[in-house]
């Protein structure tokens, strides 16, 4: 996050179409870019918890399974853990990555496994700090290096605009699924709603027909 005050910028689908098609077409690890990109945008994830997750967190046998364990341990302490269903293109996306670590690990034995990190990263970064913050300099960019968001020209993004897009458009469907915020804030491995208000992004127009339904 860049700050309660100033926070990351949400992006519009058509935004989030081209940093796909840019990780997808121009970049050396595109199986592994996109799943980071849909572990941001499609579950909401911190920087810290797509660094941190495992294969054994959302494989089910030898498969991706339907449902991702994101584990105390990755995440925010005692709280910030949480079980929830994986979005059919996450799951496609890290089906595909998962076959191709399998076959990757035939020569190495830290990769391909259920214990194995799902983002693999340059010099393996054992720490989970370093790790972290190796998934933010790839969606931020550091020094001379750009990041994703800036060799796409998205002024204003940054790795907490997925956390924040998951969890506006959560927000703004929430009701049609028959739920509420407290099942947006269970997503979100937050503590309180407080915290997931400070999230979501407004929207004068939702506000102006809100009214007039009044």
């Amino acid at each position: 996050m860049t700050g309660l005050g100033k926070q990351a910028r949400v992006l519009k689908d058509v935004e989030l179409k081209h940093v796909l098609e840019f990780v997808t077409n121009s970049t050396n690890f595109p199986e592994r870019n996109i799943v980071a990109i849909h572990l941001s945008f499609l579950a909401g994830l911190r920087a810290k918890e797509i660094a941190g997750i495992t294969w054994e967190m959302v494989l089910d046998g030898d498969a991706v399974g339907d449902v991702m364990d994101v584990r105390n341990s990755v995440s925010k302490g005692k709280r910030g853990g949480r079980k929830f269903a994986i979005h059919p293109k996450l799951k496609s996306s890290l089906q595909a990555l998962w076959t191709l670590e399998q076959m990757k690990g035939e020569t190495d034995a830290n990769r391909g496994t259920r214990k194995a990190y799902v983002v693999t990263l340059a010099g393996g970064n054992p720490d989970l700090v370093s790790r972290a913050a190796s998934v933010v300099t790839l969606f931020n960019g550091k020094g001379s290096h750009q990041g994703w968001f800036s060799r796409v020209g998205l002024v204003g993004a940054s790795s907490h605009s997925g956390r924040r897009t998951f969890l506006t458009k959560g927000a703004r469907n929430i009701s049609s699924v028959g739920g509420s915020l407290r099942d947006l804030m269970s997503l979100a491995g937050h503590a309180s709603l407080q915290m997931t208000a400070r999230y979501i992004d407004e929207n004068e127009d939702a506000k102006k027909r809100l009214i007039e339904k009044m």
